[in-house]
């Protein structure tokens, strides 16, 4: 992707009905994302399944603390992603497990899968001078792209986001994203305005504010 390319639709498979409807549409998004922490239950079926979609895989074993499910120890998550690695067009790592995971990050750089450092924040929306430290440690650790999701229950959290992203969107690769009372506001604007990966549900909203994935066809039209 380049600065110019048009936003990107993911849709989120969290679940083992969330594959099923991927596998099943016909007009897929641009990429699906697998969250292997939630999935880890029926690893076999998913390596099955995954095989029949019709889109470019982000894979992901999201931190307990960053919204992660079943609790999956450091060690169990690299090792999701290091078995799943082969399958992904893109690896997502979390900016707080960076460090940890940099030999997976080097090997997704040996295979041509590109790599995502992501920031998540459940409670609110840092200030603007930790957003950009976020960004330039993600860049540190050779991220292809930076993705920020944070809380945006308040204007002023809202502002904080918009104010950042435009000022950072020119610089790099970056997908940013509100979540909570105004979590839709934020993710429309940002895709408008250059967000270059754009998070959908295909069934079910797992946070407030996301769309769905006809949602943002007709929204990104």
């Amino acid at each position: 992707m380049t600065d110019s390319t048009p936003p990107q639709i993911v849709g989120v498979i969290f679940s083992a009905a969330d594959l099923k409807r991927a596998v099943r549409m016909r007009n897929p998004p641009d990429l699906f994302e697998l969250r292997l922490d939630a999935l880890v239950p029926d690893l076999d079926s998913v390596k099955r399944e995954i095989q029949k979609l019709r889109a470019p895989l982000i894979i992901t074993a999201r931190h307990p603390r960053e919204g992660g499910v079943n609790q999956l120890a450091p060690g169990r998550r690299r090792a999701l992603l290091r078995e799943f690695l082969p399958h992904a067009a893109y690896v997502d790592i979390e900016l707080r497990s960076g460090r940890a995971s940099a030999a997976i990050l080097k090997a997704a750089r040996a295979q041509n899968i590109r790599t995502i450092v992501s920031f998540h924040d459940f409670k609110g929306t840092p200030g603007a001078a930790k957003l950009t430290t976020i960004v330039r440690t993600a860049k540190s650790l050779g991220a292809d792209l930076v993705k920020i999701a944070t809380t945006t229950d308040t204007a002023a959290q809202l502002k904080t986001l918009l104010d950042f992203f435009e000022a950072h969107r020119g610089k790099m690769k970056l997908a940013a994203m509100g979540m909570g009372r105004f979590g839709r506001t934020a993710r429309l604007w940002c895709a408008r305005h250059g967000s270059v990966l754009n998070y959908a549900h295909p069934g079910t909203p797992r946070v407030d504010g996301q769309l769905s994935v006809a949602q943002w066809r007709r929204a990104l039209k």
